[in-house]
C-alpha cells in the first residue's frame, strides 16, 4: 500500500494532505478541539456519544477522531496518508496515551476486504474524504459497509458546480504535477483567496481579522492550512444534494440533518440514519 501511495503521489495522482496536517499539528490547542467537539454536538444532535462506536474514514490531522473521543466514544481511525496516519496518532498521544479505546490504522476505504474486517459501527465519520479517493461512488458505498441498523453516517461531500468545478480540477491537478505546478500557483491563489475574502470583509464592515481568527470555530480548522488542503486536494470529486441523496435512499438510509456548503463549490454537510431490513430505526438510538 505504501509504494502505490508515494508512486501516485511522484505521478501527480495524489495531493499528501498528512504532509499539511503534519503542520496544522502545530497550531491545535484545547480551544480548538473544542470548536471540533461542539461541531459534532451540533450536527449530530446530541451532547454525547458515550457508549458508540466510531469509525474516522481518513482521519486526517486526528482532530475529529480526538473530539469523538472526548466525546465519550470508541473509536478506530484510519487513512490511506501514511503521514496522516502519523498526525492522528501524534493527537492521540498528546490527549489519550495509551488508550485502548481508541485505535489507529492505515487502511483504505476502497479496500473492500480491509472494510469488511472493521465491521460495524454506531458512527461512520467521513468528512471531505471520500471525494478525494479517486473513486467516490466506491468509497460512498464501502463506508456504507461500516454502519449498523440504527447507525449513522457522516460526511462531506463537495458540491458540484459543473464548469466551475472542472476549473477547479484542472488547477489541483496542475498543482499536484510537480513542483512547478505548486510554485506557480501557490502565490497566485494564496493571494487571489486573501484579496477576495478582504474585499468581502470591507464591503460588509467587519474587521478582516476575525476571517482567520474565528475560522477556528468551524471544526478546530486553519484557514490557511484550508486553503492549501483546497488548491492541492486531489483526486478530485463532487457531486449534488440531489445525487448523494438517492444513492443513499436506495442503500435504505434516511437523511436526518444537511447543511449547505458556505460557498458555492464546498461540502454538502449529511447526516443519514441507516434503516433495518424492515425499513424501520434500528435498536442503536432507540
Amino acid at each position: 500500500m505504501g509504494s502505490g501511495f508515494e508512486a501516485e503521489v511522484r505521478g501527480g495522482e495524489r495531493f499528501e494532505f498528512g504532509r499539511n496536517w503534519q503542520s496544522f499539528l502545530s497550531v491545535v490547542d484545547d480551544e480548538r478541539v473544542e470548536q471540533a467537539k461542539r461541531a459534532f454536538r451540533e450536527i449530530l444532535g446530541t451532547t454525547s456519544l458515550e457508549g458508540r462506536r466510531v469509525v474516522d474514514v481518513g482521519s486526517g490531522s486526528g482532530l475529529s477522531s480526538l473530539a469523538a473521543r472526548m466525546l465519550g466514544a470508541k473509536v478506530v481511525s484510519f487513512d490511506y496518508d501514511p503521514s496522516s496516519v502519523g498526525c492522528t496518532e501524534e493527537l492521540k498521544q498528546r490527549y489519550s496515551t495509551n488508550d485502548s479505546d481508541w485505535t489507529v490504522e492505515r487502511g483504505s476505504i476502497l479496500d473492500r476486504s480491509y472494510v469488511a474486517r472493521l465491521g460495524q459501527f454506531d458512527l461512520c465519520h467521513a468528512w471531505g474524504v471520500l471525494h478525494h479517493t479517486g473513486s467516490m461512488w466506491l468509497s460512498l458505498y464501502n463506508a456504507n459497509l461500516l454502519v449498523a441498523d440504527g447507525g449513522e453516517l457522516y460526511i462531506a461531500i463537495y458540491n458540484d458546480q459543473g464548469i466551475l468545478s472542472a476549473f477547479w480540477e484542472i488547477v489541483k491537478r496542475t498543482y499536484c504535477s510537480g513542483w512547478l505546478g505548486r510554485t506557480l500557483l501557490t502565490p497566485l491563489f494564496f493571494t487571489v483567496f486573501f484579496l477576495a475574502g478582504l474585499a468581502i470583509d470591507l464591503l460588509h464592515l467587519r474587521d478582516p481579522r476575525r476571517r482567520y481568527r474565528d475560522h477556528r470555530k468551524l471544526r478546530g480548522m486553519s484557514l490557511v492550512h484550508d486553503w492549501k488542503d483546497w488548491l492541492g486536494g486531489y483526486p478530485y470529486e463532487r457531486a449534488t444534494k440531489e445525487r448523494l441523496v438517492a444513492f443513499y435512499e436506495n442503500l435504505g438510509y434516511e437523511l436526518r440533518n444537511y447543511v449547505e456548503p458556505p460557498i458555492g463549490f464546498g461540502n454538502h454537510q449529511l447526516v443519514f440514519r441507516k434503516l433495518s431490513a424492515d425499513g424501520e430505526m434500528g435498536a442503536a438510538h432507540e
